[in-house]
């Protein structure tokens, strides 16, 4: 990767991606890593270079209203000239229907040591909790939508919508369209 970046470098491939650092569309899409997403999404959306703030993390979950996502969020908003927040679950997720259980042991397996974990426990962080996934792509949109919609520092002009994406086709259905 470092080689092909100097060859880019070199060649002023970058010139075609400029861009300013506030988003064309005004626009904060939060979405899932999900690798098949990487392409796919910003093409089924016709979202180019520059159109957007993109947030992402496993799943598109917000369960704290005070996390970095929401901070991004808030910032892309008072500082970004961002009005408008999108959130866009898929389906076929591999945050739906986790297994809590597998993924500890899978910690375990990887070195992870069962003191560690304890330590973790009586901080106060349950892993179970942590990593929980949902049952559908729906209701963790909605859920999410809901945390950002409600923050006490949102302006209530910025209108928050909700999506869901089939990785296979780009299929985009509205989950919750906010009708500001």
């Amino acid at each position: 990767m470092l080689e092909y970046n100097k060859e880019f470098v070199a060649g002023k491939n970058y010139e075609t991606y400029e861009t300013d650092t506030y988003p064309n569309k005004r626009m904060v899409v939060f979405t899932c890593m999900d690798s098949r997403l990487v392409e796919l999404l910003p093409k089924a959306l016709n979202i180019q270079n520059g159109d957007v703030k993109m947030v992402k993390n496993a799943g598109a979950i917000i369960r704290d209203p005070f996390d970095s996502i929401m901070k991004s969020i808030l910032v892309a908003i008072f500082n970004l000239k961002a009005d408008e927040v999108v959130v866009i679950g898929h389906h076929d997720c591999g945050m739906s229907h986790v297994d809590t259980d597998a993924l500890t042991k899978g910690m375990k397996e990887r070195g992870i040591t069962e003191e560690t974990i304890q330590t973790l426990t009586h901080s106060g962080i349950d892993l179970h909790a942590e990593f929980r996934g949902f049952d559908t792509v729906e209701e963790s949109v909605s859920q999410s939508v809901s945390i950002i919609r409600d923050h006490p520092l949102l302006p209530k002009e910025i209108k928050v919508h909700g999506l869901a994406i089939d990785p296979g086709t780009g299929k985009v259905d509205v989950v919750t369209k906010d009708e500001k």
